[in-house]
């Protein structure tokens, strides 16, 4: 449906190069990426399949016995096989009740489950100083105010200033990460009676192209909120709109590639991801220091309404996780 071949050597070839930056604990030890396909128990798999998915696809394929959904044929309980975030400080991927909950509700339906999981934390290549953050306030869509902690460096960066189809100019900012293998592209609508939404409507693929050669290095006074997600999407609907929907129609679906087993087909595919900036990439103490800034005459980014923002690979361009910042307050910061 993407238009790509799975037998062609340069797309193996990128997919090997993709995997092996985002999973080096040497390049970047703060990104987990993990993608596992639960498969019925009793479904039989062609080795091919096994074979590609553990040497190009970095996925793990696991058996379970979703007809019985509190335990699997080893007797492991279903928690222990489910690689959802838990929440845990650790960022380690475990059992989620949620998920749990979702697992027990599909029953003999299911054959097939794509699970993608995404936990980051970033690690500045120049961090933020703590003592510099304030209480500042942040615009929200409806034009409310609310105060967030407001992250505080000045910093040569990457900048630059871009023009949408409607005339209307936004600004992107980047900031590497350690290692220089990853980066977070912060975009911001100049105008700010320009809704988020709007921009989001108006990018296209070549923007973002044009972001590699448009960026000029810049001394910058940086504002950013400290802020954190933590989502969990079910993909059906995703897919569906891009086009993909054989693949969960039992009807339709087409898996000899998989397995020469008929009725094969994708009951549930889910994304979830667990994202968090702060000043180091650890979690900060809960205090927050006023501190006076010197005025300065570079110019200014500053993060205080709805943006976007996308961690990208350095080296290709690649768009590990894009995401929306509506409200960066939560509970304890």
């Amino acid at each position: 449906m993407l238009g790509y071949s799975v037998n062609d050597a340069q797309v193996q070839a990128f997919l090997l190069d993709s995997h092996g930056v985002m999973n080096s604990s040497s390049q970047c030890p703060w990104l987990q990426q993990s993608s596992t396909l639960f498969i019925q128990s009793g479904t039989q798999l062609l080795s091919r399949f096994l074979q590609h998915t553990a040497a190009w696809a970095d996925t793990s394929v696991v058996r379970a016995s979703f007809s019985h959904p509190t335990h699997n044929q080893a007797g492991q309980k279903h928690d222990e096989l489910w690689p959802l975030h838990s929440g845990s400080s650790s960022n380690e991927l475990s059992g989620s009740g949620e998920a749990q909950a979702e697992a027990s509700g599909w029953g003999t339906r299911l054959q097939v489950a794509l699970v993608n999981t995404v936990t980051f934390r970033g690690v500045w290549q120049k961090q933020f100083v703590f003592t510099n953050t304030q209480n500042l306030p942040f615009t929200l869509s409806d034009g409310s105010t609310i105060k967030v902690p407001m992250m505080y460096q000045a910093a040569d960066v990457n900048f630059g200033q871009f023009r949408m189809a409607s005339e209307q100019r936004y600004t992107v900012l980047e900031l590497p990460y350690l290692g220089g293998s990853l980066s977070l592209q912060v975009v911001l609508p100049s105008d700010r009676k320009t809704s988020l939404s709007f921009l989001e409507s108006q990018l296209t693929a070549r923007h973002l192209a044009a972001w590699t050669t448009g960026l000029r290095r810049t001394k910058m006074d940086i504002f950013l909120p400290r802020f954190r997600l933590q989502n969990k999407v079910n993909l059906r609907s995703a897919l569906a709109a891009m086009g993909i929907s054989d693949a969960f129609n039992p009807t339709a679906a087409d898996f000899t590639g998989i397995s020469e087993e008929e009725g094969l087909y994708v009951s549930d595919a889910f994304h979830e991801v667990n994202i968090e900036v702060t000043e180091d990439g650890t979690k900060a103490a809960a205090a927050t220091a006023m501190v006076l800034l010197k005025r300065s005459r570079a110019p200014v980014f500053k993060a205080d309404r709805p943006f976007l923002f996308l961690l990208r690979q350095v080296n290709t361009g690649s768009i590990v996780f894009m995401g929306r910042v509506l409200s960066p307050a939560e509970p304890g910061i």
